[in-house]
C-alpha cells in the first residue's frame, strides 16, 4: 500500500477514536447533567412539602390525614418506614412499586437512578421525621432522555461525517506536501543508481525532508566527483606506470638488437634501473594510498609529543634541504602531544616538508600552535607559492608541480591526516612569500 494511503487511513482512524471518546464522555456528561437538574428540582419540591407537612403534622401519629394531604399531589411520591421497612403510601401503580421492591431500591439509599421495564427514573428522599426514619421519595421518569439520545447520536454522527471529509482533505493535502519530495527523491536516487549526475535535481522540500534531499543532492556530487577523480586516477596511473615502462621497454629492445654502444648500453642500464626504481616508488604509494582510503591499513594511535616527530622529520629530511641550500626553522612547543600513530604522520610530514623544500628558496618555517579547541602545526616555505587554479586539485592523485616528483605524495599526507581525524588545507597567504601548509587537529591530548 502506498504511504499516502497509509498516512490518509492513519488520520482517519485517529479522527474516529478521538470523536467517539469525545462522544461517549460527552454523552455521559449530558446524561448527569440532565440526572443532576431532574433531582435538584426534585428537592426542592420535597423540601417545601416536608415543610408543609411537618407544619400541619408535627409528629407521624397522623400519617392518615398525611396520605390524604400527599394523594392531592400532582406528583409521583412514595412514603417508606425505614425502621419497619414499610411502604406507607405509593402514588404509583402497583406494578412499578413492586419492581421497586424486588429490586430492593427502598433500603439501597445511594442509588439516585431507578429502573423498571426499561423506564428509568431520578429519585430524590427527604427525611419527614428523621427520629423515626420516615422518608419521602419523590419520582420523576427520564422520558426526555431517548429523545436526549437520539438528538445526540444524529448530532455525532453529523459531525463523524464531516469530520472525515475534513480529515481527507486535510491528509491528502498534508501527505501530498509530504509525500510528493520523497517521490521526487526516489527519481533522483534513480539517476544516481543510473549514474546521470547531470540531471540531479534539488529537491524542494522543508524541515527534515529538507534535509534529507540536500544530503542526496550533496552525496550525488561526492559520488560524481570520487567517480570522476577514479577515472583521472586511472587515466594519470595508467600514464605515469606507461612512461617508465616506455623507457625501459625502448632501452631493452635496443640493448636486445645491439643498437647501442658500450657506453650507450651502460647509460642505459643506468636509465632502466632509475626507471625501475620510480616505478617501484608509484607502485608502493598507490598501494598505500588504496589501503589508506579502504581503511584496510592498521592504524595504532596512540599520544605522541608532536615535538619528537617533527625532529626526526627535520633529521630525515636534512640531506635534501642541504641539498638545495635550504634552511628548516622550527616553533614548537614541547609539551603538546598529538593522538597520532606516529610513523604513519610522520610520512605525511615528511611529505608535505619535502614538497616544501623542493620549492623553497632558502627557508622552510615549521611552528606548532594551540588554543582550547585546536592544534595546528603550519608549514611554510619562501617560494613562488601555489598557482591559484592548482589550490583546488593540489591533493588530488597525480596532481604535480614542475618540481613534483610522483604527485602521490600530497594525497597521502591527506588520507593520513583524516585518518588521524584532523584536516589539511592550503594557504597562498603565508608570510613568508610562498605556501602554506595548515594541519588541524583537535585538541583531545590528555
Amino acid at each position: 500500500m502506498k504511504l499516502q494511503y497509509q498516512l490518509n487511513i492513519a488520520f482517519t482512524t485517529l479522527l474516529v477514536v478521538i470523536l467517539s471518546v469525545t462522544g461517549i464522555t460527552v454523552y455521559s456528561l449530558l446524561l448527569n447533567l440532565l440526572i443532576q437538574d431532574e433531582q435538584r428540582q426534585l428537592e426542592d419540591k420535597g423540601e417545601l412539602l416536608v415543610k408543609v407537612l411537618t407544619e400541619r403534622f408535627p409528629n407521624p401519629n397522623h400519617i392518615d390525614q398525611m396520605n390524604d394531604v400527599l394523594k392531592e399531589q400532582d406528583l409521583q411520591l412514595l412514603v417508606y418506614d425505614g425502621l419497619q421497612h414499610n411502604l406507607l403510601f405509593s402514588s404509583l401503580p402497583r406494578p412499578v412499586v413492586e419492581g421497586f421492591n424486588e429490586q430492593n431500591y427502598f433500603q439501597k439509599n445511594e442509588r439516585n437512578l431507578w429502573e423498571f421495564n426499561k423506564n428509568k427514573y431520578v429519585i430524590s428522599r427527604i427525611l419527614i421525621y428523621p427520629q423515626n426514619e420516615l422518608e419521602l421519595i419523590l419520582l420523576t421518569p427520564l422520558t426526555d432522555l431517548p429523545i436526549v439520545q437520539r438528538d445526540f447520536i444524529t448530532r455525532l454522527l453529523i459531525v463523524f461525517i464531516v469530520g472525515a471529509g475534513i480529515a481527507a482533505l486535510l491528509s491528502y493535502f498534508l501527505t501530498k506536501k509530504l509525500v510528493t519530495p520523497l517521490s521526487q527523491l526516489k527519481r533522483q536516487l534513480k539517476k544516481i543508481e543510473k549514474r546521470q549526475f547531470n540531471n540531479i535535481e534539488v529537491v524542494k522540500a522543508s524541515g527534515e525532508m529538507k534535509e534529507v534531499a540536500k544530503s542526496v543532492y550533496d552525496m550525488a556530487r561526492e559520488l560524481e566527483q570520487y567517480m570522476t577523480s577514479q577515472q583521472t586516477f586511472f587515466q594519470n596511473a595508467s600514464h605515469e606506470l606507461k612512461t617508465p615502462l616506455m623507457t625501459i621497454q625502448g632501452y631493452a629492445e635496443g640493448i636486445r638488437d645491439d643498437v647501442f654502444s658500450d657506453e650507450e648500453r651502460d647509460k642505459g642500464y643506468e636509465v632502466m634501473v632509475k626507471e625501475v626504481s620510480r616505478l617501484k616508488k608509484i607502485i608502493n604509494e598507490m598501494i598505500l594510498l588504496a589501503k589508506l582510503d579502504s581503511e584496510q591499513s592498521e592504524y595504532n594511535p596512540e599520544y605522541v609529543r608532536i615535538g619528537k616527530v617533527i625532529e626526526q622529520v627535520i633529521d630525515r629530511t636534512l640531506p635534501l634541504a642541504t641539498d638545495h641550500h635550504v634552511e628548516i626553522q622550527s616553533h614548537i612547543d614541547q609539551t603538546i602531544k598529538l593522538y597520532i600513530d606516529e610513523e604513519k604522520f610522520m610520512r605525511a610530514l615528511l611529505n608535505v616538508v619535502t614538497n616544501g623544500i623542493r620549492y623553497s628558496q632558502s627557508i622552510v618555517n615549521i611552528t606548532v600552535q594551540k588554543d582550547k579547541q585546536v592544534i595546528r602545526i603550519n608549514i611554510e616555505d619562501d617560494g613562488e607559492g601555489v598557482p591559484e587554479h592548482m589550490l583546488p586539485y593540489i591533493f588530488y592523485r597525480f596532481v604535480k608541480g614542475k618540481h613534483g616528483d610522483t604527485g602521490l605524495g600530497l594525497a597521502i599526507s591527506r588520507a593520513i591526516v583524516q585518518q588521524s581525524h584532523g584536516n589539511i588545507t592550503v594557504q597562498t597567504s603565508s608570510t613568508l612569500g610562498g605556501a602554506k601548509f595548515v594541519l588541524t587537529f583537535p585538541s583531545n591530548e590528555l
